[in-house]
């Protein structure tokens, strides 16, 4: 295994050795190593015996107070040893919360083949390209009707509806009984691509009576049934109809069904689209070269084509839903696009709910672009976005159909999972604290007939992508980062005789991000008095070794630290530089 401390503050790949139970006879380990009380980054291992099946290898997006980091990735401590054990990876559909991982984590899985459908590995190839593993993973595609065989797992897809196409379910056979895996579906009837959640595979799943059924959650405090996206449709319709400039619509790069309704309500209406930031245009045109996407000729232009047509001829999809910095919508915004800059007349379209954490930066972006005189639609009043995720019926009635003997809620927070467990305890189909139960990031669970229990928990933790390492920010950083932000930080400099231990110069004070040196004199001379005061004479000086430097670091720092904050009440980060003479 690999070690770090729990929160992989050092080297997350030094080996340590893990100490699990082992698995008893005829029995089937699941364990989330990431997805479980959160949303994103999902990844589950089922294991029977000597084998073993990941399923998904997703992203998460940072929170707020994970400063400077670009993604957040599952934990594969647990997998690490047991590289040669794993058969395959299952990858239910190309959101980046389930495929994003896939080229960061590959290599250290031991490059086992992946199964996808068509749509999904489709993106996932367009992610091997960008970081030149695409000769290196096997890739294996799959349907939604036939089953196949990885070692000892007879695995069943089904077709779920999603906002994307092509998405589906896997019901795992095991010589322990079956293991359902649903996640991310609802029960959209009119789906945007003309396939429905297959209801009658899920009611024939249910004839068999699964052993467990690991279940998405994260919309059961929603009554009723979530929307169908056609009605999204209608709202893009009722907009088209009355816009009298150019049309922006904001929404995820690969919710691709909503990308379909834009460019049918532009082409009832007239109007040519742009397609616009680098992850929609590589989605969409993979998409398009895969039939996923429909557009009749000419409908699609090049941002250098787009001074050709009048404002009430255009229709832009774009990045930036989430209010990224970086995305086509925050520089339209800004009025950094260099192909496009809002202005009155135009209306924008958010077409999405933000993330949790994301709320500010989204409000920020709206708030941009009312200044520029856009029209700006959004919100769950404006009808311009539905959830890919059941609601409180839909979740009741699949529960009902399958009837497995365990339950596990997860792909939500952990309210959610609670939530789900109280909702299926009050259905009265015998469920109860026992069979319903709730995991949290490296829970292992084993079930058999009769038999489900958490046995064990497997070490897990975040692991930061940060530009181009991974790994190597860890929460210690992290933590460092929020306290420079909070208080800033403060450098003193001391000369010190390196025979005697004696101060010879300074002490000189740097103030980033604390204070405004030039209006704060007196805090730093007091500060550079208490420094001296604390430094008197042989300051750890032993006769004939010299200075010990990291006694006065710790002294200056400890010094610092206290009158600062007796002083202030802030906690700057105090870094000593002492330099002998």
């Amino acid at each position: 295994m690999w070690k770090g401390d729990e929160a992989h503050g050092g080297d997350w790949r030094q080996p340590v050795v893990l100490q699990l139970k082992p698995m008893a006879k005829n029995r089937v380990r699941v364990i989330p190593l990431g997805g479980a009380g959160e949303v994103g980054r999902n990844m589950w291992v089922v294991e029977y015996g000597d084998e073993i099946l990941v399923l998904d290898c997703g992203v998460m997006f940072p929170e707020a107070e994970m400063l400077g980091v670009d993604l957040v990735l599952p934990d594969i401590t647990y997998l690490r040893e047991k590289a040669d054990k794993i058969k395959a990876i299952l990858l239910t559909h190309g959101h980046e919360d389930h495929i994003g991982g896939v080229p960061h984590l590959i290599a250290d899985l031991g490059f086992p083949p992946i199964f996808g459908t068509r749509l999904t590995l489709g993106l996932l190839s367009n992610k091997l390209k960008e970081h030149r593993l695409i000769d290196r993973v096997t890739r294996v595609q799959i349907n939604d009707v036939d089953p196949f065989v990885v070692g000892s797992f007879t695995i069943e897809p089904f077709h779920i509806a999603h906002s994307i196409p092509d998405a589906v379910g896997f019901a795992i056979n095991t010589p322990a009984g079956t293991v359902i895996y649903l996640t991310d579906w609802k029960l959209d009837h009119t789906p945007v691509d003309g396939k429905p959640t297959d209801i009658q595979k899920i009611a024939e799943l249910g004839q068999r009576k699964p052993l467990v059924l690991i279940t998405d959650c994260v919309r059961v405090e929603s009554k009723g049934y979530t929307p169908s996206e056609q009605s999204v449709g209608e709202a893009f319709d009722n907009i088209f109809a009355v816009a009298p400039g150019r049309i922006i619509v904001a929404t995820f790069a690969s919710n691709i069904s909503r990308v379909q309704q834009v460019i049918d309500s532009a082409e009832a209406y007239g109007r040519k689209v742009l397609v616009a930031g680098r992850s929609m245009e590589n989605n969409s045109r993979i998409a398009l070269e895969m039939g996923f996407l429909r557009a009749e000729e000419g409908t699609l232009i090049r941002p250098n084509e787009l001074a050709a047509y009048p404002d009430d001829q255009i229709a832009v999809i774009c990045t930036g839903s989430q209010g990224e910095p970086m995305a086509a919508l925050n520089r339209m915004a800004n009025r950094d696009y260099p192909h496009l800059k809002i202005k009155q007349g135009d209306t924008v379209v958010v077409s999405a709910t933000p993330i949790p954490g994301n709320e500010v930066s989204v409000g920020r972006v709206i708030n941009n672009l009312f200044k520029l005189g856009a029209e700006v639609i959004y919100g769950g009043q404006a009808n311009v976005h539905v959830s890919g995720h059941a609601a409180q019926e839909e979740l009741k009635l699949v529960l009902s159909l399958l009837r497995p003997e365990f339950v596990v809620p997860f792909h939500g927070d952990y309210r959610h999972m609670v939530l789900y467990r109280k909702m299926a305890i009050g259905m009265g189909a015998g469920y109860n604290n026992e069979n319903v139960l709730i995991p949290e990031g490296g829970t292992i669970m084993e079930f058999a007939r009769g038999f489900g229990k958490v046995t064990g928990k497997a070490p897990v933790g975040y692991i930061y992508v940060d530009g181009t390492t991974i790994g190597d920010v860890g929460n210690v950083v992290v933590r460092d980062r929020q306290m420079l932000a909070k208080d800033g930080m403060l450098i003193v400099v001391v000369g010190i005789d390196s025979a005697s231990g004696t101060l010879v110069s300074g002490p000189d004070v740097v103030s980033r991000g604390f204070v405004y040196m030039r209006q704060s004199q007196d805090l730093v001379e007091a500060t550079k008095e208490a420094v001296r005061a604390a430094l008197t004479a042989r300051n750890g000086a032993v006769p004939g070794t010299g200075v010990d430097a990291a006694f006065i670091n710790r002294k200056i720092k400890d010094v610092v630290s206290e009158f600062l904050y007796r002083e202030t009440r802030r906690r700057p980060m105090v870094l000593p530089m002492v330099m002998e003479v």
